[in-house]
């Protein structure tokens, strides 16, 4: 079992500006829920001047609440996102955050999640407002004065939403990790036959558990590589490509600049 969340910052378009700007933190959830879910991601700012960050999403279901200044506390289920994410924050807020394993969100969504992919929802709505969650509980997600608090109020929600326990969703967040996690994972034929599952059944599994397809999986992690190698230092594109199962240096740049909205090559610039 993990004992500590992500150290990367796979997806974060300039990370580095981002933790000049604002405080930037992951937690782990309570042991009994890191089987569904990555970390919570915690964020607070106060900002002289209107901040504009940009996520290259990852394939996962993402639960966010957040308050502005002194505003109400607000809450969204975001579903996989396909395309570049962009917000602007101004002024002072806070967000605590739940990114969910690929896979991971199914047992509490019990449909397919599929149906959230592009989507962002406002909570609480549907299937999500448990009569189990305890009253008062959204206070402390955005209010708490510490990490601890905050991350004990996200125990507490995603508890009181009781997962159900399903093999496939296990099945599928495996899966999803061993792409996340090794980089010869190029084509969705050779991986399913690597794991002795036959193609159509791998791609049901992904739709219905992840909400995007597995060939839609393997590109958009190795396009996050690409964007943390870009921040690196020099790099041969081409070999990148090559090593990243592009047929050539041209298919990276296009799929690069169609997510990041920036060829590589400026984005290198820009970040350094």
């Amino acid at each position: 079992m993990r004992q500590r969340p992500r150290g990367d910052s796979r997806g974060i378009l300039d990370p580095g500006r981002l933790l000049r700007e604002m405080r930037f933190r992951r937690h782990l959830p309570a042991e009994s829920l890191r089987q569904w879910v990555e970390h919570y991601w915690l964020i607070d700012w106060a900002l002289s001047a209107p901040f504009e960050q940009r996520v290259v999403p990852h394939p996962a279901v993402n639960v966010v609440f957040r308050r502005d200044d002194d505003g109400p506390e607000s809450g969204e289920v975001a579903g996989v996102g396909r395309d570049l994410f962009r917000i602007t924050l101004n002024g002072t807020g806070r967000v605590s955050g739940v990114q969910f394993r690929p896979g991971g969100f199914h047992p509490f969504w019990r449909q397919s999640v599929s149906e959230l992919t592009g989507r962002r929802e406002p909570l609480p709505f549907g299937r999500l407002t448990h009569p189990d969650v305890p009253a008062g509980v959204g206070a402390s997600l955005t209010s708490a004065a510490s990490d601890d608090e905050r991350c004990r109020a996200l125990d507490t929600l995603l508890t009181a939403w009781q997962p159900e326990p399903d093999p496939l969703a296990e099945e599928a967040v495996r899966m999803a990790e061993a792409i996340r996690t090794d980089r010869t994972v190029l084509r969705v034929d050779d991986f399913a036959a690597r794991h002795d599952v036959p193609v159509r059944r791998l791609q049901r599994l992904f739709i219905e558990y992840v909400g995007v397809g597995p060939k839609w999986v393997i590109r958009r992690y190795r396009l996050q590589e690409a964007v943390e190698q870009a921040t690196g230092g020099p790099l041969s594109w081409a070999d990148l490509a090559a090593d990243l199962g592009y047929s050539d240096q041209a298919h990276l740049v296009r799929d690069f600049t169609a997510v990041a909205g920036v060829s590589p090559a400026a984005y290198a610039r820009s970040v350094r």
